[in-house]
């Protein structure tokens, strides 16, 4: 009989209870414990993620200001400084905001500032690639450069390189090429992204997260193609998509720990995995995840997006019946 599970929630700090209790901080208006959890955070894909979550909470209020008013010489505050200037200007560019194009030139200052004042962090230069996509014409030349790969798309790689320079195969740096890829539209475009995740991925160690990047191009296309209207159909279960899934499972998920998985990977997987109709392997995924859950990309299978929630439980409840089924 399949196990019923808890109902997951959604929770940007997910099983990070550190990183919780920073963010509950920082809504009240204080920024001590956020200085305190980043001088307690070693270097590598916690330092990125952590920056990311914390810069997506305070990017509404002052908190990261005040933290450098009240110390301008913080190595760590002014890359949060940063941070919260990518998170605000990406922000004005989906509301369409007046002040986009101000907000984008003040987050690039803060940004050049802090490769300055942190020159081993990869985030100051992970935060000038996340700049690029407002430039989907290419304007800048530094997000035209030559790729290295000739069926590879000219772009912003100088930012991508100077990022994996400080920390290869930086997951979320990766990510960020991937959103400037989508910036410049049209079904060509989405083509070049596929491609340019097929070579991340082929170029990347075991255990890299990098090896999950095209299962996020599929939920892409998947996307724009608006097609809810099956819950396991041949974009899911067609042959590529199988192998997509099948080596994100094992070039990524066996060769890491709990710790070092993000959530919104964790999802992407599973939700592969229950696409491709391999059950017990997505069990496996979803019992990773636990009581948490990503809305992306369990948001795009159905027309109503408050219901991710259902989407998620019933695949995984699914996943553990047919799992469970399948056992002698």
């Amino acid at each position: 009989m399949a196990r019923e599970g808890p109902r997951p929630s959604y929770d940007p700090a997910g099983p990070d209870h550190a990183l919780r209790a920073a963010l509950q901080d920082l809504r009240t208006g204080r920024w001590m414990a956020m200085r305190t959890l980043l001088a307690d955070t070693a270097p590598g894909w916690q330092w990125t993620q952590r920056t990311q979550v914390l810069a997506a909470a305070a990017a509404g209020t002052d908190v990261v200001r005040a933290w450098l008013a009240e110390e301008p010489d913080s190595v760590h505050a002014a890359v949060m400084h940063a941070r919260v200037g990518v998170e605000r200007a990406l922000r004005a560019q989906r509301e369409k905001h007046l002040r986009t194009h101000e907000l984008w030139i003040e987050a690039w200052d803060a940004a050049q500032s802090a490769t300055r004042i942190a020159p081993k962090d990869p985030v100051p230069w992970v935060c000038l690639l996340a700049l690029a996509q407002l430039d989907p014409e290419q304007r800048w030349e530094e997000h035209r450069a030559a790729a290295p790969e000739p069926m590879l798309p000219p772009g912003p790689w100088g930012l991508l390189a100077e990022a994996g320079r400080r920390d290869p195969y930086n997951r979320e740096a990766h990510h960020r090429m991937l959103q400037f890829l989508y910036a410049r539209g049209g079904t060509g475009r989405l083509a070049e992204a596929a491609g340019y995740a097929q070579w991340a991925a082929g170029q990347a160690p075991p255990g890299s997260a990098l090896h999950v990047l095209p299962l996020y191009v599929r939920v892409e296309r998947y996307r724009r193609d608006s097609g809810h209207d099956a819950a396991l159909d041949l974009h899911w279960v067609a042959e590529d998509a199988a192998r997509e899934a099948e080596r994100a499972l094992h070039f990524w998920f066996t060769h890491t720990h709990r710790a070092e998985r993000s959530l919104l990977d964790l999802n992407h997987l599973a939700h592969a995995l229950w696409g491709s109709l391999r059950f017990p392997d997505a069990v496996r995924v979803f019992e990773a995840i636990g009581p948490y859950f990503t809305p992306p990309p369990w948001m795009y299978r159905t027309p109503d997006r408050g219901r991710a929630v259902e989407v998620f439980t019933q695949a995984r409840d699914r996943c553990r019946a047919a799992a469970d089924g399948s056992r002698p």
